[in-house]
Parts: structure tokens; C-alpha cells; sequence
């Protein structure tokens, strides 16, 4: 490593990975999760040292790298670990992969829907969610009084005369029908000629169903936490380390201005709504000091978190 290799932040970080790449050679016995992280670290610091030298060695040693990191969490989980190496391992909705789709979805929908108002953001990335592959799906007037409740109608009516959502017939006669009858609906902007996502059948029908799960979870609709508030918990959910702690363990948690714009919420109204989703033990902890959401998801939602 070059003894002037700038920026500063890059060369303190190759020199405390070496360090810690020593003391863990050092350990008795393998701890696969630490390992991966290591090896994540490495890709990182590895591919801006490729771009700020413009040497192609080093973007292949980061690509190295990432598979290893791979590799080291694939043999733990076929090894039927916990993070902590204790107990069973958590038995995920997501796999990291399909978690990677989900973040992937709800930058989608924050950039595209057509109003910022919660409430259309949240019908907008239930939507999406079902219509991913085709620009159509199937919802019923349950479907969508389950994820608004009272604004169920007055949301969908905003897609349609958006132009974003088109029906065969009324909201009215969407929302009137019985709940086995079920209506046809396309999304313009997701047919296959335009089509943004690469998902299979199997991917989608997975993020689809890890969604429904977040946004209709027992306790949240019990408290009857609003749009905000469950958009809080489909992000936190998406944005979660192994342990359940919100964030990468680098940045030291969610970036509360991200965080706040994604729930179309002021930054200091973040610790309001996070204090609802403790009252439903969605989060077992969380606080907003230094612009950050940190905090850890329940134990009763570990499943539901989508691997960073």
C-alpha cells in the first residue's frame, strides 16, 4: 500500500483491516459471520482503491473478496448458525439477494410514485410489488382497505386519475365487492415494453408476500399505525445486519434524512413514529441522536429482515 495513498479515510481503513484480518487469523476456531464481514470491508475499500488508482488488479481482488464474503455466509447458514453463533439460525423470508431486490424496489417507489404523500407510497409499492414482472396483478377491496384503511379508496382514486393505475371498471366497484372476487388492474409504467424490474416468478411472489407480511403484521394493525409508521417498518425491515441492528455496522445506523424522506416525514418526526413500532414490538430499541435511526428490530420480526 502506497505510504501516501490518499484519501486518508481509505489508507486508515486498509491498515485496520489488516489488523483485524491478523487478529482473526489468530482465533481457534472459525467465526463465519465475522469472516464474511471482513471480507465485505475488503470489497469496499478494495473497489475505491481501484477507482482512485485506476488499477484493475485491485477491482479484482474486490470482486475476490465479495465472493468470499459470500461464500463465508453460505457455509454458516448450511451450518445452521445464529450471527452470534448461538442457537438456530433465524429462518428468513428474504434471501440476501432477494432483500438486495427489496431495497432495490423501495428506492423505485420513493423516486416514482406519483404523489409523496404516505399514503400513496405505501398503495404504490403494494402495487408494484404485484404487478413487477407484467404491469398487471389482482387486488381486492380488502387488499387495499388492509394496507390504508380509511383512505383505501380516496388513494386508489388518485392512482386512476393519475394515470399511474388502470382499472376495468370504478373504484367504487373495486372496493364494494365481495373479497373472493377479485380485479384485474395494469400498471402502465411496469409493462414488459417498459418493464424496470428483472424478477422471477419466485422473486416476486417472495417480496411480495414479505411486504404483505410487514404492512399487515398483527400488532401494527392492532395499534392502527398509519401510513408513515408502516413504511417505517417496511424500511427499517429492508435495512438490517444479521443481528437485527438497523444499518451497516460502518454507518452506524439509517441516515435519518433518507429514512424520513422515504416515509414522507420531517427527519424529527423519525423518533415519534420509531416509538410506535416499539409500542408494537416491530423494534425493540431505537434513537436518533447525530442525523442516524439506530436501533434493532424485535426479536419477533428477525424473519421479516432483509439482510444488508
Amino acid at each position: 500500500m502506497p505510504y501516501d495513498l490518499e484519501p486518508e479515510d481509505l489508507r486508515v481503513e486498509l491498515i485496520e483491516l489488516g489488523d483485524a484480518f491478523r487478529v482473526y487469523s489468530r482465533r481457534t476456531e472459525p467465526h463465519l459471520v465475522l469472516l464474511a464481514e471482513l471480507h465485505e470491508r475488503k470489497s469496499r475499500a478494495f473497489r475505491l482503491w481501484a477507482d482512485v488508482s485506476g488499477n484493475g488488479a485491485l477491482r479484482h481482488e474486490a470482486e475476490r473478496a465479495e465472493k468470499a464474503a459470500q461464500t463465508a455466509l453460505e457455509m454458516h447458514e448450511n451450518r445452521g448458525g445464529r450471527p452470534d453463533g448461538d442457537g438456530p439460525e433465524v429462518e428468513r423470508l428474504l434471501t440476501r439477494p432477494q432483500a438486495v431486490h427489496a431495497r432495490a424496489m423501495l428506492d423505485y417507489v420513493a423516486a416514482h410514485a406519483p404523489a409523496p404523500e404516505a399514503e400513496v407510497r405505501l398503495a404504490v409499492l403494494m402495487l408494484t410489488l404485484r404487478a413487477a414482472r407484467a404491469g398487471t396483478g389482482n387486488i381486492t377491496g380488502q387488499d387495499v382497505s388492509g394496507w390504508l384503511q380509511d383512505h383505501a379508496g380516496q388513494v386508489l382514486q388518485h392512482l386512476v386519475t393519475a394515470g399511474w393505475l388502470h382499472l376495468p371498471g370504478t373504484v367504487a366497484e373495486v372496493m364494494d365487492a365481495p373479497p373472493e372476487d377479485h380485479t384485474a388492474f395494469t400498471v402502465p409504467t411496469l409493462l414488459p415494453q417498459v418493464r424496470p424490474f428483472t424478477l422471477g416468478k419466485a422473486n416476486r411472489s417472495r417480496l411480495s408476500g414479505w411486504a404483505q407480511n410487514a404492512v399487515g403484521d398483527r400488532k401494527i394493525r392492532k395499534k392502527k399505525l398509519g401510513a408513515s409508521t408502516r413504511l417505517l417498518a417496511l424500511y427499517t425491515a429492508a435495512h438490517t445486519r444479521h443481528d437485527g441492528r438497523l444499518g451497516r455496522a460502518e454507518d452506524g445506523g439509517l441516515h435519518l434524512d433518507k429514512t424520513a424522506a422515504f416515509c414522507n416525514l420531517p427527519p424529527e418526526e423519525i423518533a415519534e413514529h420509531a416509538e410506535l413500532l416499539i409500542t408494537a414490538n416491530w423494534l425493540a430499541e431505537a434513537d436518533t441522536a447525530g442525523g442516524k435511526l439506530r436501533g434493532q428490530l424485535a426479536e419477533r420480526v428477525l424473519p421479516l429482515g432483509g439482510l444488508l
